[in-house]
C-alpha cells in the first residue's frame, strides 16, 4: 500500500485511526478462555467491530512473543483475518546490523506479510535499509516517543538541534514518502509543529490517544498535510472498554467516538 491508498482509505472511512491489537491474556473476558485460542477469538472479535471505523491495525509483537510458539500461530491468524485494504503495522521495534535488519525484515515481510514495521534508528542506516528493499512495505522510524525516558536521548541538545531532530534529518534521506514513516508519541504535541518543518510531507504514527490521554485536535491541527499523513492509535481504551461479554460492542463504541473526532479534524484542518 502506498501513500497515495492510504491517504484514499482515510478519505473513504473519513478516519485516520489506528487500532492497536496489544492484546494480553491475563486481560481479555474470562469466557474466552476456555476457548482453542483465545487471543485470536478476542482480536477476531475486536476486528469484526472495528474494521469499517479504521485504516490501520499495529500487533505489538511482545504480547504475542511472550505466548512462545502458540504467539506467533495467533499473529499470523490475526494478519490474515484482517481485511486486505487495512495498513498492518508489526510493532517490533527491530533494528540490528545489516544481516539480522535482512532476516527482520523477511521475518515480517515475507513471512508474515505485514504492511510495515516499527524500526529503532539507534544504530544507523545499515540497520535501517535492509527493510527498505522491499517494494510496498514501510519503515515506521522511532523518532520521538512518549515515554518518560525518551528525554535521556532524544531530546538531547546537539549542534544540529535536539537528537530526534537530527534523526529526522539524516534518516529522512534512506528512503521516499512511500517507505518512511515516523513514530511521534501524543503526549509530545507540542514538538509536532516543528517535527513538520523538518519533514512536512512524512506520515506519523502517533501513540498515546486514549488511556494515555493525547490531545486528537492539538495532534491534528499540528500534524496534518495534504495527504492527511497522521495514523493516530488507540488501543487499550478501545481493546478493553468492556471486560465482559459485550466488550466488541464496547470497543465498537470507542472506536466510533474517536472515528466521528476524526472527520470533525478532517474537515476543519485538511489542506
Amino acid at each position: 500500500m502506498d501513500r497515495n491508498e492510504l491517504f484514499q482509505q482515510i478519505l473513504k472511512k473519513k478516519s485516520f485511526l489506528c487500532v492497536g491489537l496489544d492484546t494480553d491474556i491475563k486481560k481479555i473476558p474470562a469466557h474466552l478462555l476456555d476457548l482453542e485460542d483465545p487471543v485470536y477469538e478476542f482480536n477476531k472479535r475486536i476486528i469484526d467491530a472495528t474494521s469499517e471505523l479504521c485504516v490501520a491495525y499495529k500487533p505489538n509483537i511482545a504480547f504475542y512473543e511472550a505466548m512462545g510458539a502458540k504467539g506467533w500461530e495467533t499473529l499470523q491468524k490475526t494478519l490474515d483475518y484482517i481485511p486486505k485494504n487495512i495498513f498492518t503495522i508489526a510493532d517490533a521495534k527491530r533494528g540490528d546490523i545489516g544481516n539480522t535488519s535482512g532476516l527482520y525484515a523477511r521475518a515480517f515481510f515475507e513471512n508474515m506479510s505485514f504492511d510495515s514495521v516499527t524500526v529503532s534508528p539507534y544504530m544507523g542506516s545499515d540497520s535501517v535499509k535492509p527493510f527498505l528493499t522491499y517494494d510496498q512495505k514501510w519503515v515506521i522510524l522511532l523518532a520521538l516517543t512518549s515515554n518518560k525516558g525518551s528525554e535521556d536521548f532524544q531530546l538531547l541538545d546537539t549542534p544540529e538541534g535536539k537528537l530526534y531532530e537530527q534523526v529526522l534529518r539524516t534518516s529522512s534521506e534512506w528512503g521516499t514518502l512511500d517507505e518512511l514513516m515516523y513514530v511521534v508519541g501524543a503526549t509530545n504535541t507540542s514538538y509536532i509543529a516543528d517535527i513538520r518543518k523538518i519533514i512536512p510531507d512524512h506520515f506519523l504514527l502517533v501513540p498515546g490517544v486514549g488511556a494515555q490521554g493525547g490531545d486528537m485536535e492539538a495532534i491534528s491541527k499540528a500534524g496534518m498535510n495534504s495527504k492527511c499523513g497522521l495514523l493516530v492509535n488507540a488501543s487499550r481504551s478501545i481493546i478493553y472498554a468492556d471486560n465482559g461479554e459485550g466488550f466488541a460492542n464496547a470497543a465498537r463504541k470507542e472506536a466510533t467516538k474517536l472515528q466521528q473526532e476524526m472527520e470533525s479534524y478532517l474537515d476543519k484542518y485538511l489542506p
